[in-house]
């Protein structure tokens, strides 16, 4: 799932906060301990009271969210969803764990296809905010891979099944430098060794892919975005005060959940059956944003769209038009600006944000179909 700007950047704080206001807020937090309740999880309908109760548990550290995704994982493969349903056969994975720089434990998975088929390249994938790439991703890597393709994931620190609090974001660049170095790794694999590499991000991935490959620009051969979130409209963005409040509080506090958060699948799926399958991706993110979470997001969006004409290349960016979590405009922008000579844009129709997701089944498939075509195009040139 992806991170809705808007109520990311517009939290539960008056914006007429002067500096002196401010000022007192601090010594109100300093002396008096800040409780914050976590959001109460709505009961998952279809599921037994007892896998209800495992969902529910507390989620903050890896050990808990690993226990309720083996809980789920069979449940969630049986799921009447298209990438479920018509996931190619035959396909090889591969689960395991990697100690990053940091010392945390980064959950790392591979799907790569059939024995026989011959591997064209790599496709490298960072997920959304909020999300793992254990749940609708295993049905998109088992298409890609089907068609060719080495694909490889990771689940970012403090989200899914690697070590960090759920959620908490203390560093982008952090998580841009552990996608490069995890990535580098899985390259050296032999059923890839000098083949192909291009890097894959979604909604929040988008920017970090972006992010990781601005580090390292020639570690890629190209960059696949979906509905990336690479640069705040003027619209969503908060007033200057307002930012200067959130960084403020964001050094008091840094782990709060104190920014509201929407019901996303509402904004991002636009079939309503599939949009009832998102509470199964019950090792998701979905309580309030972290403050510190909000202020690097904020400005990791702000360095991305002030280094967009260093993106040089080979780009695709597939987005919905009526996508209301990031805005299709913006990816008109990196489009426009980016120097990058071999780019594609590509807007779907009526497509809200989740397009490999949530759209109906024919759209789901022509979108993993432009994916491979481009990719398959760019392979076939090595």
């Amino acid at each position: 799932m992806a991170l809705d700007l808007t109520s990311t950047f517009r939290p539960n704080i008056q914006p007429e906060y002067s500096i002196s206001s401010r000022n007192i807020l601090r010594q109100k937090l300093v002396s008096k301990p800040l409780i914050i309740m976590a959001q109460k999880k709505p009961k998952i309908d279809g599921v037994s009271d007892e896998l209800n109760s495992i969902a529910s548990q507390n989620l903050d550290h890896a050990p808990a969210r690993r226990r309720v995704r083996s809980a789920f994982a069979s449940v969630q493969q049986q799921l009447d969803h298209i990438l479920f349903k018509m996931a190619p056969d035959g396909i090889r994975t591969d689960e395991w764990y990697e100690i990053n720089s940091n010392g945390q434990e980064i959950f790392c998975k591979s799907w790569l296809p059939k024995p026989g088929v011959r591997i064209k390249g790599a496709l490298c994938f960072c997920h959304g905010y909020g999300d793992t790439c254990t749940f609708f991703f295993e049905g998109i890597a088992k298409h890609i891979a089907a068609s060719g393709y080495g694909v490889y994931a990771i689940d970012h620190p403090g989200f899914g099944l690697s070590e960090g609090l759920h959620g908490y974001v203390p560093s982008f660049d952090a998580i841009a430098d552990n996608v490069n170095e995890q990535y580098d790794i899985m390259k050296s694999r032999p059923e890839i060794r000098g083949l192909p590499r291009f890097i894959f991000g979604q909604s929040m991935g988008g920017a970090i892919a972006l992010k990781a490959l601005l580090k390292a620009p020639n570690e890629w051969d190209g960059i696949v975005l979906v509905a990336p979130m690479c640069k705040i409209s003027e619209e969503v963005a908060p007033p200057v005060p307002l930012q200067k409040v959130l960084i403020f509080l964001s050094k008091l506090m840094p782990q709060a959940k104190l920014v509201p958060a929407k019901d996303l699948a509402e904004l991002a799926f636009r079939e309503s059956k599939k949009k009832q399958m998102a509470p199964y991706n019950v090792i998701s993110y979905s309580d309030q944003t972290r403050l510190r979470t909000a202020v690097e997001l904020l400005n990791a969006t702000k360095y991305i769209e002030s280094h967009v004409e260093k993106v040089a290349s080979p780009m695709l960016i597939l987005h919905g038009a009526a996508d209301k979590v990031t805005d299709p405009l913006i990816s008109q922008f990196l489009y426009e600006n980016a120097s990058s000579k071999d780019k594609t844009l590509k807007l779907y129709e009526d497509g809200f944000h989740c397009i490999l997701e949530g759209e109906p089944d024919d759209r789901i498939l022509t979108v993993l179909s432009d994916i491979i075509s481009w990719l398959d195009s760019r392979t076939s040139l090595k």
